[in-house]
């Protein structure tokens, strides 16, 4: 039997945690996390990373392994995670990937542009300039340097202007000539299961998950983290909210309305994503069965 990989994704709050439960122990496998913010150790509550109980009841890897002061980022997950999925398949024909990290899912499943790790001293001083500067004089910076990519890039999306930037002054070529999209070949078959239900219920867990969050102490873990707010990893909705407030800009109950608003977009955004993908079966959470005759199926094609 071929070597394959099962992915399950979605949406935020759409239910991948349970389902993947499931799927994990009907075919005996762990499940390797590709949520790029469940990652670090740190941010628990806040990204609902799998409890300590449901860890127990399956392995889960890639969940509070890094620290929020680690660099980490889409190119060394697909670096891991492919070896971790050659590891899986000398003991098992599957694995089980899950996760609603677009990009890393990508990563594993097409491969990323070969980038350059950018320097720190580049990093650190356009972060600075980010701050005195400001974001408009970057976008300007942007524009000049790269114009294919000025013309495509999210310009209220400072972590990727930013990010071009520092691959423009670290290689004097425009960011633009690296993005290639074509896609690498595995060796494994990819099965890929898309989570999806009605758009009005999906906006009501959202809610109510974000309710369960502040009541299991998100906010004590967001102050917990304000010193470290400059950091990549805390650039995160539930936490971005919770340092306004601190800051005294927002009611508590202003910014838990933005975190679910936020949470919601971002849920939209995925979503628009994966319609790129034709590749992904769809089916609700709910549908255990069904999903499970779907992989049987593919399993069984030579």
């Amino acid at each position: 039997m071929p070597k394959s990989l099962i992915v399950i994704t979605g949406p935020t709050a759409v239910g991948k945690t349970d389902l993947c439960l499931s799927i994990a122990r009907h075919y005996d496998v762990p499940v390797i996390n590709a949520d790029s913010r469940q990652i670090y150790r740190e941010l628990k509550i806040g990204t609902a990373a799998p409890t300590a109980e449901q860890q127990l009841s399956v392995r889960h890897y890639f969940v509070g392994h890094k620290s929020v002061h680690d660099y980490y980022n889409a190119s060394m997950y697909e670096t891991d995670a492919l070896q971790l999925i050659s590891r899986q398949h000398s003991d098992s024909d599957v694995a089980l990937l899950s996760g609603g990290s677009m990009m890393y899912i990508d990563a594993v499943c097409k491969g990323l542009d070969d980038i350059p790790t950018v320097r720190e001293d580049i990093r650190t001083s356009l972060r600075q300039r980010l701050s005195t500067e400001g974001l408009a004089v970057l976008l300007d910076e942007l524009r000049q340097a790269d114009p294919d990519y000025y013309a495509t890039v999210d310009r209220q999306n400072y972590r990727r202007v930013i990010h071009a930037l520092e691959i423009c002054q670290q290689t004097g070529r425009p960011y633009s000539t690296f993005l290639t999209a074509t896609g690498k070949e595995r060796p494994f078959r990819i099965i890929k299961i898309g989570l999806n239900i009605d758009r009005d219920l999906l906006y009501e867990r959202i809610n109510r998950r974000v309710d369960a969050m502040m009541a299991q102490g998100l906010a004590d873990e967001a102050r917990s983290l304000l010193p470290l707010r400059h950091l990549n990893a805390l650039a995160t909705v539930g936490y971005k909210e919770l340092f306004c407030h601190f800051d005294g800009m927002w009611t508590l109950d202003e910014a838990v309305e933005r975190i679910k608003g936020n949470t919601r977009r971002y849920a939209r955004k995925q979503l628009t994503w994966y319609k790129r993908d034709a590749d992904i079966r769809w089916f609700a959470p709910n549908d255990i069965q069904a999903i499970i005759n779907h992989i049987n199926l593919c399993l069984q094609e030579s």
